[in-house]
């Protein structure tokens, strides 16, 4: 099987690359930019195109089919190349619906918790040694990739609303027609996209009518825009509710009690709580007993940059968190504030992505960042201008989130000296939160 990667840089794309060449098949790409990890991955693999940019001439007739990265825009060269040829062009998630054909799909889809699920769901089923492959949108610990595509007669999806690629717009999750199907929770998000709430919501009603005979939706049953849309789903797909677990935080540890007796777990926060149950349930469906997830899940340290813990020394820690649409803000906030409920809580958001930076969506945060003792927002003109969107007012910005003592920062100096004189007394026990999509403008991360 011969495939030409269009974009093959991206994050998942090159994952994917990587993934089939070591199943056996010719693999070649191009693209533009690469960076790392992207860049040192495909080096490794001997996939890393010998000069960036877009060669037609790489695209022949001999090619099987060519998987096109949403990096790639309309008018690339090499997919101009392929149409003339009439080869199939696929996206990605259209192309991981062809290898898993054949396998039970379990898909991880809504608008938070999608990553943290589906490394839960791994995390366990790698403990209790079955065979799967998976696609998941962060490093996970005990994987070296984040796809694997084998013989496995089981792949758990994460699924993203994103369009699939700039020839298909429809969401990524419309094709991958699920035999289990957690469904977290729904938040308007991708204003890009979805510029009203109503057309977003859409997409997750078009997904559960999509669903195959006899499917199993796992539902977030504390979640009111969920639960609306199961009220109306085709009575042919089977439901199964959750709800966050009862849970108490003792010694800084989380202890959960189960039928299986107590159970302490290196995870904390409600929201990942609530994630947990969905992925028990999940592995319940997947001949898993309780027993056994809550020995496998009990050793679960969580997926990169979804709570990670950066760095601890007395009296301080520092976690890092993806946290960048407004539910995402208030259940990483919480989830410190019940954790830590002696610590001093001083918590930064980065603006990074569309919509965050959008004027448009921005009165969607207000009071997300009211939990900390002492909070931050920090937004670049580069940032802006690479989305191609207007400059913002830092006073706005203030007025969106409606919080007077809110620091409003555009230079990341001035953010890391601020940080600084939050933690500086030794004597006072600090929890510091760094929360973004990106990376502060690269300012260090090491306070």
């Amino acid at each position: 099987m011969q495939l030409h990667f269009i974009a093959i840089g991206g994050a998942i794309m090159h994952q994917l690359a990587i993934a089939l060449h070591n199943k056996g098949f010719q693999i070649t790409g191009s693209d533009d930019e690469i960076t790392d990890p992207a860049k040192t991955n495909l080096a490794a693999a001997g996939l890393l195109p010998a000069a960036f940019g877009w060669f037609p001439e790489r695209i022949h007739e001999q090619l099987d089919a060519v998987i096109l990265g949403m990096h790639a825009k309309e008018n690339n060269p090499e997919l101009i190349r392929a149409r003339e040829l009439g080869l199939k062009v696929y996206s990605f998630p259209e192309y991981m619906y062809e290898v898993s054909r054949d396998k039970k799909r379990v898909v991880i889809a809504g608008s938070h918790g999608k990553t943290t699920t589906t490394s839960m769901i791994m995390h366990v089923l790698r403990d209790q040694k079955m065979d799967f492959d998976f696609l998941v949108g962060a490093k996970v610990e005990g994987f070296d990739y984040s796809v694997k595509i084998s013989d496995a007669p089981v792949i758990i999806l994460e699924g993203d609303e994103y369009p699939a690629s700039v020839i298909e717009k429809r969401p990524k999750i419309h094709f991958y027609h699920p035999h289990i199907s957690v469904l977290t929770g729904i938040a308007w998000d991708h204003v890009n996209v979805f510029p009203t709430y109503e057309f977003y919501k859409e997409q997750f009603a078009i997904y559960l009518n999509q669903m195959q005979e006899g499917a199993v939706l796992i539902y977030n049953a504390e979640d009111k825009e969920v639960v609306g849309l199961t009220e109306k789903m085709p009575r042919h797909i089977r439901d199964i509710p959750y709800i966050t677990p009862s849970y108490r935080v003792q010694d800084n540890a989380v202890v959960l009690p189960t039928s299986e007796g107590k159970v302490q777990l290196q995870i904390f926060g409600a929201h990942n709580l609530q994630n947990m149950e969905a992925a028990r349930k999940v592995c319940n469906m997947l001949d898993i007993s309780d027993d056994a997830f809550y020995k496998s899940i009990a050793s679960f340290t969580g997926a990169a940059r979804r709570l990670e813990k950066l760095h601890e020394r007395q009296h301080f820690i520092a976690y890092r968190d993806f946290a960048h649409a407004p539910s995402k803000l208030k259940a990483t906030l919480q989830a410190a504030r019940d954790r830590y409920p002696d610590h001093k809580l001083v918590a930064c958001f980065e603006l990074h992505t569309y919509s965050s930076l959008n004027a448009a969506f921005l009165s969607e945060y207000a009071h997300t960042m009211d939990l900390a003792d002492n909070a931050a927002v920090f937004f670049s003109a580069h940032a802006l201008a690479l989305k191609g969107l207007p400059p913002l007012d830092a006073g706005e910005v203030q007025q969106y989130f409606e919080n007077q003592q809110l620091a409003i920062f555009q230079d990341k100096a001035m953010l890391e000296q601020w940080i600084k004189a939050q933690i500086a007394d030794p004597d006072m026990p600090v929890c510091l939160l760094l929360m973004s999509s990106g990376t502060f403008d690269g300012m260090s991360l090491q306070f």
